[in-house]
């Protein structure tokens, strides 16, 4: 008996661009429905607050962001109720189209060039090259000439395809922003690395920095974490950014270690306590594996509280606990470190804490911690550190000449 596998089907770029337009406009129509009209509006005011004001690309990057990426309470997105209740229902191909654009790439990107209806964008951010097309034709990319600069939000045309497609705004910027632009993106790769995320290769020489950076902390300090009065935290920071850059500097020669040293932060901005921990009784430094460099204010007391659990007769140990229990800025990993450091004691302390004497944390401890700190288990991890592609670097170092 004959086996035939069926033709993989292409998707047709120029067709889907071309009906992407109408699409995105009906998707438009859906999210300014009743149904969503609260939601949005609060978006829109918070948007409005963080800038002082709500111009017309706030406005539209704003929406968009609403369609594709905001969480709804019951965890879809606006686009994939769209798609779901759309009548009569989508086309296959034009289906995973609209699902595909919850896939937003958000970048400044470099004008290469342009390839027939498309712009080949160069995303300073991940390193890529993207080739990105317009739903309102060529003539809507015909204003982007090689060398100028664009910041924008880009979409999938489709998941099967290599083609990007201009999801909301378009603004453009001089080849003589470049420089200003590139240490704006590096501020910007360095507070979110997950834009990283397209680009295996970056992504795993920041896992091998941050593990580089560990190495020497322990080096230095024979531990992967300290707990400090702020004072001598500033000291001994300093102590592990010298060794850092001196072994890097070691690397270099005479003129580029120079270069180095003229274009970088100082030791005293490296090694800067966060404003917010400067009035704390301890800080704990912890340089882990996952999580890279982190500070956590008041750990002392904690460390103290599992230490001896006689101390939860204190109220104020038991609500440092809860505090770093119930604030999401507080990473699980630091309560799994102080349960580490004193498994002996957990049961007793998470008992006083919850009220709950047949608590167990060997049972209980996990399912506690995906509770309160649900954020922190909704994605993967990240790197704390990045690195940045060669033509970001040139950008970053011109713009360094310049200050000089």
């Amino acid at each position: 008996m004959e086996h035939s596998d069926s033709p993989t089907v292409v998707p047709q770029v120029a067709r889907l661009v071309a009906r992407s337009g109408n699409l995105k406009s009906e998707l438009v129509a859906f999210v300014h429905s009743p149904r969503f009209a609260r939601r949005l509006d609060a978006r829109l005011e918070e948007a409005a607050d963080r800038f002082g004001f709500l111009d017309e690309a706030t406005a539209i990057e704003t929406i968009d962001h609403f369609a594709l990426q905001h969480r709804l309470a019951d965890g879809s997105t606006v686009v994939e109720r769209f798609v779901a209740q759309r009548r009569p229902p989508l086309q296959e191909d034009e289906r995973a189209m609209l699902l595909g654009w919850r896939d937003v790439v958000e970048g400044v990107f470099e004008v290469k060039g342009s390839e027939g209806d498309a712009a080949v964008l160069h995303n300073l951010l991940d390193d890529l090259l993207y080739r990105v097309h317009s739903n309102l034709g060529r003539r809507a990319l015909g204003k982007l000439s090689k060398g100028m600069f664009v910041a924008a939000r880009i979409v999938p045309v489709h998941p099967d395809t290599d083609a990007w497609l201009v999801s909301g705004n378009l603004t453009t910027y001089a080849p003589s922003d470049g420089p200003q632009l590139a240490h704006l993106a590096a501020q910007t790769l360095t507070a979110h690395p997950q834009l990283l995320r397209r680009n295996p290769e970056m992504l795993r020489r920041a896992w091998e920095m941050q593990a580089e950076a560990r190495t020497d902390f322990i080096e230095v300090f024979g531990t992967d974490m300290l707990v400090l009065d702020p004072g001598e935290t500033h000291v001994r920071m300093q102590e592990y950014h010298r060794h850092r850059q001196d072994k890097a500097l070691a690397e270099l020669d005479d003129e580029a270690a120079t270069q180095a040293i003229n274009s970088g932060p100082s030791l005293d901005e490296l090694s800067s306590v966060p404003e917010e921990l400067r009035d704390a009784d301890t800080v704990a430094v912890i340089c882990d594996e996952t999580e890279g460099l982190c500070y956590y204010a008041d750990f002392g007391h904690l460390d103290a509280l599992f230490a001896d659990p006689t101390l939860a007769r204190d109220r104020t140990h038991l609500s440092r606990l809860r505090e770093y229990l119930n604030d999401n800025s507080v990473s699980p990993m630091v309560i799994r470190r102080l349960v580490q450091r004193h498994p002996e004691n957990t049961d007793s302390v998470f008992r006083a804490l919850l009220r709950k004497p047949t608590f167990a944390w060997e049972r209980d401890g996990e399912e506690l911690l995906r509770r309160r700190k649900a954020m922190h288990f909704a994605h993967e991890p990240w790197p704390s550190v990045t690195p940045v592609g060669a033509r970001l670097a040139e950008l970053l170092r011109r713009q360094e000449r310049k200050r000089i």
